[in-house]
């Protein structure tokens, strides 16, 4: 069932009889009836084109030969399917090693089958299969996560400098985008990829083989969202030089800028724990994030704060009415 909804094609290859393949198949819900099912003899009748046609619609194959075996993965290869193959026997190890992922068994297996077998499966059984591939998803979302956040974040940076050098003011120093990038980009990037998998992710749809990382929409997300952390950078600015005469390099609107795209960094990394969904519909929560966070705010607050450290930094103080403006 797991396999079904997230678009999982289980197809049972046996050596028995059809009959007590058609038995199991229907037990485990692999098929509905005994159409959907075919044996070898009937394979061999068959061309390659009908067989690219139906395969689809058979999942259970039976009184099958190796080489048999190996057709059925070729066929579905050809389809531009990503197909996993187990096995325990000598007669298994050509399809296994055919396949893009051939899987052994631990226990069962031989040590033929163990040898040409991409995964070993220690305890024998299809589901650890599926939580594998559950797992596997979780840590592509995740990556996809933390390169949205990073590169989001840099862009914002990238922004904010470019702006302020045409304006002919300095936004930050070096020693602010190093600071950014230690420890407002690097501690919430690392707990992204501790992420626990979203609740529908065995709901979704397999990827193609040949997708981008940037497809669905994620180079769009880079973009608007590192526009809108420069803008609301650089507002903060503008707002520490209210009243001056001048915008030129004020130490009080970079600490207000400083201190705005650290927090805005901060919080953004909560707005993409979910690729698709709200935060505010996630049931789980992400402890290391919300650590990182407290972790990160409190380092910035101690470097704007803390005078030698303020000094050091090339900041100085924010006002109350300051601070807020700046969250």
């Amino acid at each position: 069932e797991s396999c079904k909804s997230a678009g999982i094609k289980a197809v049972m290859i046996t050596g028995d009889h059809k009959d007590t393949a058609v038995a199991i198949g229907k037990q485990l819900n692999i098929i509905a009836n005994e159409t959907e099912a075919i044996t070898g003899a009937e394979l061999d009748q068959m061309s390659e084109e009908k067989l690219k046609r139906i395969i689809y619609n058979i999942s259970v194959y039976a009184r099958v030969q190796p080489d048999h075996k190996v057709r059925i993965v070729e066929c579905f290869k050809s389809l531009g399917k990503i197909v996993a193959m187990t096995g325990d026997g000598v007669n298994d190890a050509p399809a296994l090693k055919r396949a893009d992922i051939g899987v052994g068994m631990g226990i069962a297996g031989t040590d033929v089958t163990k040898n040409v077998a991409d995964m070993v499966l220690s305890d024998d059984n299809f589901a650890t299969i599926v939580s594998a591939v559950k797992e596997g998803r979780r840590i592509y979302n995740n990556i996809k996560k933390a390169i949205q956040f990073l590169l989001s974040s840099n862009i914002s940076e990238i922004i904010s400098i470019f702006v302020a050098t045409i304006m002919g003011f300095r936004i930050f120093s070096p020693i602010h985008i190093l600071w950014i990038n230690l420890v407002t980009d690097t501690f919430p990037a690392l707990c992204l990829g501790m992420e626990s998998e979203e609740h529908d992710l065995m709901k979704q749809r397999p990827r193609l083989a040949n997708e981008s990382l940037f497809t669905g929409g994620l180079s769009f997300n880079i973009a608007y969202q590192g526009i809108l952390i420069s803008l609301i950078t650089l507002a903060s600015y503008f707002l520490g030089v209210v009243g001056k005469l001048q915008i030129v390099n004020s130490v009080y609107g970079t600490s207000m800028a400083f201190l705005t795209m650290s927090m805005a960094e901060t919080f953004h990394s909560f707005n993409v724990r979910s690729l698709e969904n709200s935060l505010l519909k996630m049931k789980k929560h992400n402890v290391y994030l919300i650590a990182s966070m407290i972790f990160s705010t409190l380092l910035i607050n101690v470097a704007i704060y803390v005078k030698p450290l303020a000094k050091f930094f090339e900041v100085v103080q924010i006002r109350p009415i300051g601070y807020f403006q700046c969250l």
